[in-house]
């Protein structure tokens, strides 16, 4: 599994084809394997790199798809494994790859677990594509992270960032261990943590629609270090007169800011924005999807 460092944000420079880290050490392996639920469903595992991760995963018994994007390593590890039908070792780029075209390469169909070192430059993009944009979601994730992600993934109200909410929206997330840089080969300039994230059978909290929810989110942590009441005016193109009664009637201190608001009272607000009768959210990419890190 390779660690990728940071990256721009264009898909050609999202994917360098050098600065790769290589998991080496074999108790964080073990314990990332250790961490996989044991509901037997096929798993897909996310750019395996050197394949420190694939083995152990192939030897579960489990079906397996791996999807790296470096095709030497592909081909290497095609060459290392064992022939299974069950088991596949894809070249391609993950964000391209919907959870049944990647099962689809061993004749399985959704439900599948998703196993993966995920590269900095497209944590946020791959979370919202398994989220959200897939039509077949993962039932649950194990992701290595950059720390600080993974500390903003399981963020509590009070330190809350449009990452946090987006992915607690959709699922139940658990930092289950940190991993220092030296357990890479070379190891990299940045820390890790490994966190589990496991979907919701329905979203945390009852909207009108997804989009109207993130767009009232969107709104609020539009700039994050303003009172929410300046926040969601400036972001909502609200009349600053009506924001702090608007806030005011959803029961909400308009002079709090976004990470402090929970999910039901952003829940309440995208209520109220909908029967004030406010203009459909403006499409913007996915309206639905959580969106980028800030």
């Amino acid at each position: 599994m390779a660690r990728r460092s940071p990256a721009a944000s264009s898909r050609k420079a999202r994917r360098p084809p050098l600065g790769q880290h290589f998991l080496a050490n074999a108790d964080i392996r073990d314990a990332i394997i250790d961490a996989v639920p044991n509901d037997g469903l096929p798993i897909i595992e996310v750019g395996p790199g050197g394949g420190a991760l694939t083995h152990q995963l192939a030897a579960l018994d489990r079906p397996l798809v791996a999807v790296e994007f470096d095709a030497n390593l592909a081909a290497r590890l095609r060459a290392e494994l064992p022939a299974r039908d069950d088991l596949r070792i894809l070249n391609g780029d993950i964000l391209d790859v919907t959870v049944r075209e990647a099962l689809a390469a061993i004749g399985r169909q959704p439900p599948a677990g998703l196993v993966g070192n995920l590269p900095y430059a497209i944590t946020a993009l791959l979370l919202r594509r398994m989220l959200s944009t897939d039509p077949d979601p993962p039932r649950w994730l194990l992701v290595m992270v950059q720390r600080e992600v993974a500390q903003q993934i399981v963020a509590p109200p009070g330190k809350r960032s449009l990452l946090s909410v987006s992915v607690q929206f959709y699922a139940q997330p658990e930092l289950l261990f940190n991993v220092e840089p030296a357990a890479f080969d070379p190891p990299p300039a940045v820390r890790s943590a490994v966190v589990q994230i496991q979907r919701r059978p329905e979203p945390a909290v009852d909207v009108p629609s997804e989009a109207r929810f993130f767009e009232v989110v969107r709104g609020g942590f539009a700039f994050p270090r303003k009172q929410i009441h300046n926040s969601l005016a400036r972001a909502l193109w609200l009349d600053p007169d009506t924001a702090t009664p608007w806030l005011e009637s959803c029961q909400i201190d308009p002079t709090r800011r976004a990470a402090t608001l929970t999910l039901d009272e952003w829940a309440r607000l995208a209520w109220s924005r909908e029967r004030s009768g406010a203009p459909p959210p403006p499409l913007q990419g996915d309206p639905n999807g959580p969106p980028a890190a800030p």
